[in-house]
């Protein structure tokens, strides 16, 4: 039986065939510790992860590469921005589309450290919500359960005519949507690097602009001012302590190598054709309800359900009975199902990424509305 990926939003299935062979070079060829030693395998190592790092600030415009950090994923970038770089006290806007990783780090702060918290659906109720004691807006860029895309250009220009910290959370965003921390005004961007950018389980980053201060929640070796009895202040020594993840560095250079030579604006237009054609698709089938970005752009994520039919079970027949893989639940997004109103059963969702095919899609639509019709 063929296999049907719409989970790219967990991680992105298929990889470029580049990505693997990458993978493999880096574990024979740079298979030594970065900055650790003075050998000839270990400086080898270490220049491949600064090439990493100029990849990226390219990719995203970050204006020093060395402010870029690596971390295992998006939740530990997104730990740093939160519990480093906000003050206490604070006050903090949010939006009700965010993933734990964003929600749990500030409750954290929330109960440990006194910031108080205003919720926001969209990106244009963020400014009437600011108080005098507002420093910092946390964005998820684009929503992993319905796949609502806020204006992070106007995002952008709100937090610098306020003076605010602007935190991206681009898990879902980093790969499809074009992201600028200059332009947009981000004063932090946290990314994952197995989604929509290509490479492997475990690697992430934070970039930071110049003027951002953040404090270091990890603290350990970084093959430099080993003397330091505390963390060294400098980036990206602050927030790299311990073994970097080499082969995930290498894996995430090969991402973005291949979303420069295929073009990210190819990939963006297959992925919001195949979005549309699957939507417009359900909108024909009885007892299927869409659940759909609340902004006008929607990403491509979507979150379905089947009148009389619970996620987890729906889920379950379409792996066992016809090769489609998605997922079923809560998302880790709590209160983005309170405001679709899924909290009690959850939603399915299809998330599309650029090797899934028309074909596939058409698949998807069949089955579900083979489905649909013998409830």
């Amino acid at each position: 039986m063929k296999n049907y990926y719409f989970d790219n939003s967990a991680t992105s299935s298929p990889k470029p065939e580049a990505v693997y062979k990458a993978v493999e070079i880096g574990l024979r060829e740079y298979n030594a510790n970065p900055g650790r030693a003075g050998h000839r395998k270990a400086v080898e190592a270490g220049r491949k992860i600064y090439e990493v790092r100029e990849k990226i600030a390219k990719f995203f415009n970050v204006k020093n590469s060395l402010n870029i950090a690596f971390t295992a994923n998006a939740t530990e970038s997104l730990n740093f921005a939160i519990k480093g770089g906000i003050p206490q006290n604070s006050h903090v806007i949010t939006t009700n589309f965010e993933h734990n990783s964003v929600l749990r780090p500030l409750f954290y702060m929330q109960d440990e450290k006194n910031i108080k918290l205003t919720f926001v659906n969209t990106y244009d109720e963020i400014e009437k919500n600011i108080t005098s004691e507002t420093k910092a807006v946390v964005i998820n860029h684009i929503s992993n359960v319905n796949g609502t895309i806020q204006n992070i250009e106007e995002i952008g220009k709100i937090c610098k005519k306020h003076n605010l910290l602007f935190i991206l959370d681009a898990s879902q965003s980093a790969g499809y949507s074009y992201i600028d921390m200059e332009k947009h005004n981000i004063s932090i961007l946290c990314l994952t690097g197995h989604k929509s950018l290509f490479g492997i389980q475990g690697i992430g980053a934070i970039c930071l602009r110049d003027n951002v201060k953040i404090e270091p929640i990890l603290e350990g070796g970084t093959g430099s001012f080993s003397k330091l009895s505390r963390q060294p202040k400098e980036m990206p020594e602050l927030l790299e302590a311990g073994t970097i993840n080499t082969p995930g560095v290498i894996s995430l250079g090969a991402g973005i190598d291949f979303i420069n030579e295929m073009g990210l604006d190819k990939i963006r237009e297959h992925e919001n054709r195949l979005t549309k054609r699957f939507i417009d698709g359900l909108k024909d089938i009885e007892k299927i309800k869409i659940y759909k970005s609340l902004t006008e752009e929607q990403g491509p994520v979507v979150s379905l359900n089947i009148d009389g039919v619970d996620s987890g079970d729906l889920a379950q027949i379409l792996d066992e009975e016809f090769g489609i893989f998605v997922r079923p639940g809560f998302h880790c997004a709590p209160l983005a199902h309170k405001v679709i109103g899924t909290y009690e059963t959850g939603t399915v969702r299809f998330s599309f990424g650029y090797f899934n095919t028309d074909e596939e899609i058409e698949f998807a639509l069949s089955t579900l509305e083979n489905i649909a019709l013998q409830i």
